[in-house]
């Protein structure tokens, strides 16, 4: 859920643009990694800045002389004071503060495998657990004692410990594999852990580094952040509590969405790494050490709402996140990671890595109604989380600075509106360029009474509550129109909004929310991306007492709780699903929890009906959505799981054309390519993605092989079922799996032909449709994704 807080500039904040009709894929996106990137290869200009680096070196080419490899490293490659992180568990090398010429020098040394510059990334309830389908006293809640003894890694900005969600109440000895901190700081000590929160970490030396050396940032702030794990922002204390909250008690924000706060995985422990820092991003360097920590801590489940932004991937072998998470999931470490908010642009969806998760975001069945009411009579909906002094009725005069055709007022930009012009009235601002928010204290500076905040056609009719320092309303591009042409038709255009709190129910739901990060994965195509979507729009979960829920400095407000939208908040809710599964499951790999969540996906919404697209209103598809909406209920037994190794992420890596040498800089040990490059389509995945040549003529075919594992009834036999898109030929060899005491696995093969002739490729260049096995009780479904690719 760490990808972008609906209010201020918090992590993955995302312009949301139109969908665009999706030509067939072309493979130079994709095959960018013939490039690689090691460090002999570097060359530099004349410029001498030091720069923040990170070194992945060969640890078995350690010469025995020195005890560690640290000593190694500040006796060979940099000075100690250049240092900032060693790592060594999930990643071996180190990062350091140096020149171009020094990084240059040090790229050359034979035990040097790669060198990438540190990058600065950016952060991408009451009811979402019942909207999960989890009860009190049954099901996936009561099998697995609440993720009692399941231990939950957030990587954010921290967390405020004193909330009551994360009180340790009834709770458990800590477990005792765990060998975690909690590191002491500004307004932090050891004693605001507890068998709740068992550990925190603060991680600033990459961030801090960038600042002493001219970068973009100035190290910790002392005026507005901790440098400690307590939470300045907010966001990190909003993804743990979604994660794993406490239970039971009531909760509301200022009165909205009021019940009964609870997290996915109440009775999960949580462990905190402060890797973000507030206006500044998350550093690379400090993320990979977050993880080597948290490896070595003891944790289950990683939780990281994090990501670029930009909606563009690196290579797994320049990407910290991909590398820290292929380090933490073979050694049993389920990662979760938000898809991003760049939707629903195509080709948008980020962390793609296949050994990580990737959620993208979906509405629940609760929203937070407004009302327009125009001089004509007529009435627009709309959302607001506004909850100060309503306007009663009172009709207000209505204007639209950007009738002047002057960009920065329509988007009522700081200083950007005449007081003469608004004073008193209620103002049209359009959405985009500036926080959603800091709009409305722009308009309330200036003199205006309200704010209509107008979607335009890029951000269609997808809408986030924002708690409004004024009375303020955001409508749909429709409305935004509607409002727009009645104050063009009339000299004196009037208006007053009315809001409605709470309503519960909301048919339908979910839908995919419109910034959602989608498919298709730009890296790898043939791994379909994201994998699921999971709640994230509207989310209440605890916040941190530092700044009021707009974020804004001029926000004075306290509120225990805030209400947030973005896959950073589709994040936690997998997070803790995971725990909840990995309780029930201790045996399970995160291969096996990622397949579980997935092949029980829900397709459909609470109408019975296939989920829709918040950005076309057109149903969705795998690009939106991956296998579906995440079912806890079904979840928890789903009779077939498909499993992987370390193995075989290796052979993946081989097939995509990563030579040993590079390999290794994500796997830490060397590996062996086999002679016959392995096909990356049969990495045993949950869903299917099929790469047809547009050269090709006649009738091309595509060979998959996957393998099930039963952990369901022992004696059972499963029966396929195919949904094959328009065109398409879906065959299944065997159409019938037998399992017994004794067989838990077995293999199939699925051919995928197509017709040229015939096949119908929807607006984003591909086709889709499912294979399912069925044993009469449980229904294991993969999608299947059909697109042509012209080749280089």
């Amino acid at each position: 859920m760490l990808t972008t807080s609906p209010t201020s500039l918090h992590f993955t904040r995302t312009s949301h643009q139109v969908p665009t009709m999706a030509p067939p894929l072309t493979f130079i996106s994709f095959l960018c990694l013939c490039s690689i990137f090691v460090a002999k290869t570097l060359s530099f200009s004349s410029d001498q800045t030091p720069k923040t680096f990170i070194f992945r070196v060969d640890s078995h080419s350690k010469p025995s002389v020195f005890p560690t490899h640290y000593h190694w490293y500040s006796s060979e490659f940099a000075e100690a004071p250049q240092i900032l992180h060693t790592y060594d568990t999930v990643f071996h090398g180190f990062s350091a503060v140096l020149s171009p010429d020094q990084v240059a020098s040090v790229s050359r040394h034979p035990s040097v495998l790669a060198v990438f510059e540190d990058k600065r990334r950016q952060l991408h309830t009451t009811r979402s657990p019942q909207f999960l389908g989890l009860r009190n006293q049954r099901g996936l809640w009561s099998e697995s004692d609440y993720g009692s003894d399941v231990i939950v890694g957030v990587f954010d900005t921290g967390i405020w410990p004193e909330r009551r969600s994360f009180s340790d109440l009834n709770l458990g000895p800590i477990p005792s594999r765990w060998k975690g901190t909690c590191e002491a700081g500004v307004r932090f000590t050891a004693k605001n852990c507890n068998r709740k929160l068992i550990g925190a970490r603060f991680f600033a030396k990459g961030h801090e580094a960038a600042g002493n050396i001219g970068g973009p940032v100035s190290g910790v702030n002392n005026t507005v952040e901790f440098r400690s794990p307590r939470d300045a922002d907010g966001h990190g204390t909003h993804t743990a509590s979604t994660a794993a909250g406490r239970y039971a008690f009531e909760a509301s924000m200022a009165g909205y969405a009021s019940g009964i706060a609870k997290g996915v995985a109440p009775k999960a422990r949580l462990a905190v790494y402060k890797v973000c820092w507030k206006d500044s991003g998350c550093f690379d360097s400090d993320i990979l050490a977050a993880f080597d920590a948290a490896v070595n801590d003891g944790v289950d489940v990683i939780s990281i709402s994090i990501g670029g932004g930009d909606g563009i991937s690196s290579p797994y072998y320049l990407d910290p996140i991909a590398i820290g998470a292929y380090g933490a999931a073979s050694k049993g470490v389920f990662v979760s990671s938000s898809a991003g908010n760049d939707g629903p642009n195509g080709m948008s969806v980020t962390n793609v890595a296949p050994w990580m998760t990737s959620v993208g975001a979906g509405t629940i069945d609760r929203n937070f109604p407004a009302v327009i009411v125009l001089g004509n009579g007529r009435k627009l909906s709309g959302v607001s989380l506004y909850a100060g002094a309503p306007l009663k009725g009172k009709m207000y005069p209505l204007v639209y600075p950007g009738k002047s055709g002057m960009l920065p007022a329509s988007l009522c930009m700081e200083s950007s509106l005449d007081p003469n012009l608004v004073k008193g009235k209620i103002v049209i601002c359009d959405r985009g360029s500036s926080p959603r928010v800091a709009k409305g204290m722009v308009v309330k500076k200036a003199g205006g009474v309200g704010m209509i905040l107008a979607n335009g056609i890029s951000h269609g009719e997808g809408l986030v509550g924002d708690a409004h320092l004024l009375p303020a309303c955001a409508v749909g591009s429709d409305e935004g129109n509607a409002v727009k042409a009645y104050v063009s038709s009339t000299s004196n255009a009037t208006a007053t909004i009315d809001f409605h709190g709470t309503v519960i129910g909301i048919k339908p739901a979910p839908i995919v929310a419109s910034f959602s990060g989608r498919g298709p994965n730009t890296l790898n195509p043939e791994i379909l991306k994201p994998d699921l979507i999971a709640p994230g729009v509207n989310i209440l979960a605890a916040w941190t007492d530092a700044v009021g829920p707009t974020g804004l400095d001029t926000d004075t407000r306290k509120t225990e709780f805030n209400i947030l939208s973005g896959t950073s908040m589709a994040c936690p809710h997998v997070s803790g699903a995971a725990a909840l599964l990995k309780s029930a499951h201790p045996d399970w790999s995160p291969a096996a929890i990622r397949s579980a969540l997935m092949t029980t996906a829900s397709t459909v919404d609470n109408r019975n009906q296939p989920m829709t697209d918040e950005a076309t209103g057109k149903p969705s598809t795998a690009y939106d959505l991956g296998a579906g909406h995440i079912n806890l209920d079904r979840a928890m037994d789903p009779g077939l799981v498909y499993d992987i190794s370390n193995n075989d992420y290796v052979n993946f890596l081989c097939s995509i054309g990563y030579g040993p040498k590079v390999i290794q800089v994500i796997t830490r040990t060397p590996v062996r390519c086999p002679a016959k490059r392995p096909l990356s389509e049969n990495l045993n995945y949950p869903s299917m993605a099929v790469l047809f040549s547009t050269t090709t003529k006649g009738r091309p075919s595509k060979m998959f092989i996957r393998t099930v594992t039963n952990v369901g009834v022992p004696n059972s036999v499963y029966r396929v079922s195919v949904e094959a898109p328009k065109g398409i030929t879906v065959a299944v060899k065997p159409a019938k799996l037998v399992f017994t005491e004794a067989v838990k696995k077995r293999s199939f093969v699925v051919t995928v032909s197509a017709d040229s002739r015939n096949l119908v490729l929807g607006d984003s260049g591909a086709a889709f449709g499912s294979l399912s096995w069925t044993d009469g009780k449980h229904v294991v479904r993969s999608p299947i994704v059909v697109t042509e690719v012209t080749p280089l």
